[in-house]
């Protein structure tokens, strides 16, 4: 029996077996009758389902989308679905994507020899867990959430409330993905002095790296002045091509006339500690969009600048707000960190493999 003699019903079930939303579109496109079960009442269930398989779970990625000022974020959503909101999930779902890539090279960065690729049962433990970190940073890190209402008792409340909506498992797994995105600032967006002297030797063993001129000094953000020799800033390269931005990476460790390398580092490691601190207020597709576009430190330094006042001298909160909810269940918060170092908790748990 040929395929597209199918009764209509087993095709639909085709479709709704599909893992990806490019394979349902691909199916579609096979011949006119597929098409034409694809395009019926059939359309959004079968797009739903495959959206839960390559990008799920849709119940916490859709709680990211629909939050807005006026909603608590801890109180759960329920909205229907739609291509709009498809469009939205996509988006998102492949920036969880590209996190999920990165997290090997990051979770396992010193012992490389135990790195590997991710099972489908984490990368979904991690897709859910940045979606509900990404939540948290919508909710409490923007201009209504200033350094001064970081302990106000009514702010400290509502953040413990979304918090408790998860098991002290799942904030496990949202730790775990925290502290890779806190790695990928401090080691690729903000890299310190030392980071930046250790770079620079590996690329130039000839060149003595202690002669690197480091700004002794923390000019955060420094004011905006034109200054034809500085590379684009982050919205010109936007619109240009990778190659740009791999031209400027490249010239982050070269001395030039213009340029100095040791220009490029953070400050020495308490300094930077509390840049850090500051830039884990960024959201997962903030972090990733200066990783991949913004090689150097002033056009870091021009991006902030453009948050607003609130954002300088006004660090991440969420640390804070999962010691006090784990105090509330009685947990000890160096156990949990623990596990996550030593694989027992977190996104990646080595009793599964």
């Amino acid at each position: 029996m040929l395929l597209e003699d199918l009764a209509t019903e087993i095709v639909a079930h085709v479709f709704l077996s599909c893992t990806s939303i490019s394979d349902v579109l691909a199916l579609s496109s096979t011949c006119k009758r597929f098409r034409r079960i694809y395009t019926s009442s059939q359309r959004l269930p079968i797009l739903q389902h495959a959206a839960e398989a390559q990008y799920g779970p849709l119940e916490d990625v859709i709680q990211l989308l629909t939050h807005n000022a006026s909603q608590r974020a801890h109180i759960i959503r329920s909205v229907p679905f739609s291509l709009a909101l498809l469009k939205q999930i996509v988006h998102t779902g492949r920036i969880a994507e590209k996190w999920s890539d990165i997290y090997p090279f990051k979770k396992w960065k010193h012992d490389f020899e135990h790195r590997r690729m991710l099972t489908t049962s984490e990368r979904y433990r991690l897709r859910r867990a940045l979606y509900r970190l990404w939540l948290y940073t919508r909710a409490f890190h923007n201009p209504a959430h200033p350094r001064s209402l970081r302990m106000n008792h009514l702010v400290l409340h509502e953040r413990a409330q979304l918090l408790h909506n998860w098991s002290t498992a799942e904030l496990a797994e949202i730790a775990d993905v925290h502290l890779v995105l806190r790695e990928v600032i401090r080691s690729n967006v903000c890299p310190s002095n030392g980071t930046i002297a250790r770079k620079f030797k590996k690329r130039y063993p000839d060149h003595d790296g202690s002669q690197l001129l480091f700004n002794i000094h923390l000019n955060y953000p420094p004011p905006v002045s034109y200054n034809p020799f500085a590379a684009p800033a982050l919205s010109s390269l936007y619109h240009n091509s990778p190659a740009l931005a791999d031209r400027f990476s490249y010239s982050k460790f070269q001395a030039t006339a213009y340029h100095e390398p040791g220009a490029e580092g953070w400050g020495d490691d308490i300094s930077q500690y509390y840049v850090v601190e500051d830039m884990m207020k960024l959201d997962p597709e903030q972090i990733l969009w200066l990783k991949e576009n913004a090689p150097l430190k002033g056009q870091v330094e021009l991006y902030v600048k453009g948050l607003g006042d609130w954002f300088e001298n006004n660090g991440d909160t969420w640390g804070q707000t999962l010691v006090e909810v784990l105090g509330e269940r009685g947990e000890d918060v160096g156990e949990v960190l623990g596990g996550i170092a030593e694989g027992g908790l977190g996104v990646a748990v080595l009793d599964e493999l």
